[in-house]
């Protein structure tokens, strides 16, 4: 969760940006916090933040949607749960059924009819994209991922469980573009926000992605 606002000297009309509040942002001048009301709430805020000359600033922000399970603490949290892990996460690469947007600077994959995501605990591509479907993953525990062309027109991958995998944690979080209505556990946006996310992250500058609640101190979780 995220900390109540405070005021010190440095604000002294208001509020610090969320950022300047925060245990950690990962080391870089890019940042996106997504913020929830509540541990149980389906819908909250992404805003993405640039730090210049030691200050943070919004660059822009979009309603979001979470878990249908609302969040969980991304250490403990279960797979299947349709939790959203919150903590902090390194955004290794982009992809897509559509094209990059224009000014995309992330590494960018297509989506085919070759894609998936392997979410198979007992395979050795558990938590990772792979073309085509191996042997040891099951078509019953992987997204064919073409097969969400609304959703993922777009995305970001979230670093989640993701470089030390533990199974039954989890796999297959993003960021990406709005369903029907709440995710498995992906925070999720309109798809005019998720293209400007896309033409404003910059892998030079380090962007990680934050989730948490509102009022309470944001537990920093990395993998």
């Amino acid at each position: 969760m995220f900390p109540p606002p405070v005021l010190p000297d440095d604000f002294p009309f208001g509020p610090p940006p969320l950022p300047e509040r925060l245990v950690d942002t990962g080391g870089g001048s890019q940042l996106i916090t997504a913020v929830a009301p509540s541990p149980g709430a389906t819908t909250g805020r992404l805003t993405w933040w640039d730090r210049r000359a030691g200050r943070w600033y919004e660059a822009g922000h979009a309603p979001a949607r979470f878990g249908a399970k609302g969040l969980a603490e991304g250490e403990s949290r279960v797979q299947g749960t349709n939790t959203t892990p919150t903590g902090l996460y390194p955004l290794p690469y982009a992809f897509g059924i559509a094209p990059a947007p224009a000014g995309t600077r992330y590494g960018y994959r297509r989506v085919t009819d070759r894609s998936w995501w392997c979410q198979d605990n007992a395979s050795t591509s558990y938590n990772r994209w792979v073309e085509p479907l191996p042997a040891d993953c099951a078509p019953g525990e992987a997204e064919h991922l073409v097969t969400y062309r609304q959703q993922y027109a777009h995305a970001l991958v979230v670093a989640f469980n993701y470089d030390r995998p533990v199974r039954g944690r989890g796999a297959g979080i993003f960021v990406h573009v709005n369903g029907k209505g709440a995710t498995a556990g992906c925070v999720s946006v309109p798809e005019r926000a998720m293209r400007a996310l896309l033409r404003w992250a910059d892998p030079r500058r380090r962007p990680h992605l934050a989730i948490g609640t509102e009022g309470g101190p944001l537990a920093v979780t990395r993998y």
